[in-house]
């Protein structure tokens, strides 16, 4: 196993590890208790859950060089978070209760949409190797 290439796939793991139990238990809570008041939030917000699970999964893979899991997982996570914060929009009646990704996360302050986005960043970085981190951080 390689030593990890940068710092920040820590607080990205932190987040992931943070949401995955955040939305799992939330969605199971739901789930078993209300599962009639808002079927479809409830199950996305699972969903969303298991995606934490694997962005998680992918971070640390990508942490050790080995990225084509998380190229793809990022990007899978974003189009849900965009998918359903529109979908929340413009069918609001699926939502009488929010999901995880409802209005693209506002009732986690967001952090649902800036995740991917953080991930995906980190993940560009950690793809152009040294020399051309070195030209990322002077602004070239």
């Amino acid at each position: 196993m390689s030593e990890p290439r940068s710092g920040p796939h820590k607080v990205l793991l932190a987040l992931y590890a943070l949401f995955t139990l955040a939305a799992g238990a939330r969605a199971l809570v739901q789930l078993t208790t209300q599962y009639d008041d808002a079927p479809v939030a409830y199950w996305l917000s699972l969903v969303a859950a298991v995606t934490y699970a694997l962005g998680w999964y992918a971070i640390r893979s990508a942490s050790e060089g080995r990225t084509a899991f998380a190229s793809v997982m990022l990007w899978v996570e974003l189009g849900g978070v965009l998918a359903v914060g529109v979908l929340s929009l413009v069918e609001p009646d699926w939502f009488p209760e929010p999901s995880v990704w409802s209005d693209f996360g506002i009732g986690y302050g967001f952090v649902p949409l800036a995740l991917p986005i953080a991930g995906l960043v980190w993940l560009r970085r950690q793809k152009a190797g040294p020399k051309e981190e070195r030209v990322l951080d002077s602004g070239a």
